[in-house]
């Protein structure tokens, strides 16, 4: 027979109350919800708090206050409390205050920096009195909540064209098969043409090894200069097709080439107008370039876009297709295996 329980807590348990408390006793359950059910299935049973305690492996404190909690709440009771935590260390006209630098220029301040870091702007906000001490760590948590990054920057150019708007106007109506108000005919052709510069041949100091499994491809970061070569090519905008040829170098005569090469096959050799849109380059820049190419191909003419906006040339997409799946990282080691890869 079981010793009848001295506490004023009496714990009586119905079927389904039961069943949740053995539920939870389980390899696989928390420890401390393992603990509390122990001690409310014993108390249920009559067993005193001193004989729990010495079961369960703890003191008999432990054991009342589970006891009471279970008698007052029931299986609610077993939860944890909610707790109050550490009183915070700064009140939130700090925490507004703290950040606010990060969305400042760090000369507006009187700082030497180019961008600011969490250490940086920890001092700072010391310095400022704004708080006595924080952490570079708690300020950083304070800035990715808030999405602030003031370490990174982007590079951009404000188009400074004051011709911008009515240029990009042409190319773009070129792109969808209109100019001068009006549609292109079959025999006209829009080609995008640029040229990329400095593809240089490296010879590795070791050879490149392949990817393996969970292993990324290897390329040896010394390597010997084995000349470079410059890629000029022209997209036609409507075919999809891409012409493209290899000088030693850029100029107005390699452009010219290319311009042969393009406008020497059908069917740009019999079209009624061949559009050319090409950014300033000093190969095809000006006056001069558009009369040197009207009098060798009457049926060319070139639409330049605006100043420092080049990426208003389709070519451009294509060259970043070729940097990225070919140029880098470049396994060519010779000149001439560079110009067939």
């Amino acid at each position: 027979m079981p010793v009848p329980s001295t506490s004023p807590y009496r714990v009586e348990l119905t079927a389904d109350e039961r069943a949740a408390l053995v539920a939870l006793i389980r390899p696989t359950g928390q420890a401390r919800m393992l603990l509390r059910a122990r001690i409310v299935l014993a108390a249920a049973d009559g067993a005193s708090n001193a004989g729990i305690a010495r079961a369960v492996g703890v003191c008999e404190d432990t054991v009342r206050k589970w006891r009471r909690r279970y008698a007052a709440g029931r299986l609610a009771g077993l939860s944890d409390a909610r707790r109050s935590g550490r009183p915070p260390r700064f009140s939130p006209v700090q925490r507004a205050e703290v950040p606010a630098p990060a969305c400042e220029l760090p000369a507006s301040r009187g700082m030497p920096l180019s961008r600011w870091s969490s250490f940086e702007l920890a001092c700072e906000a010391i310095e400022a009195g704004i708080v006595v001490d924080i952490s570079p760590s708690t300020l950083a948590r304070w800035l990715a909540r808030d999405a602030l990054k003031p370490w990174q920057y982007r590079s951009w150019i404000a188009p400074r064209a004051p011709d911008f708007a009515s240029k990009a106007q042409v190319v773009l109506d070129l792109y969808a098969r209109v100019f001068d108000g009006q549609p292109l005919g079959p025999g006209d052709y829009v080609l995008c043409s640029d040229e990329k510069t400095s593809i240089q041949a490296r010879c590795r100091c070791h050879p490149t090894l392949p990817p393996g499994t969970a292993r990324l491809m290897r390329v040896e970061h010394e390597y010997d200069r084995g000349g470079s070569l410059a890629y000029l090519a022209a997209w036609d905008v409507h075919r999809g097709r891409v012409f493209g040829r290899c000088e030693t170098t850029t100029g107005i005569a390699p452009f010219g080439r290319l311009v042969e090469q393009v406008m020497s096959i059908e069917p740009y050799a019999s079209a009624n107008r061949v559009f050319w849109v090409l950014d300033n380059g000093s190969s095809h820049r000006g006056h001069a370039a558009i009369n040197r190419m009207t009098n060798h191909w009457p049926t060319a003419r070139m639409v330049h876009t605006p100043v420092h906006a080049s990426w208003l040339n389709q070519c451009e997409i294509y060259f970043s297709v070729v940097q990225r799946k070919v140029v880098t990282p470049t396994t060519s080691t010779t000149l001439p295996t560079l110009r067939t890869g």
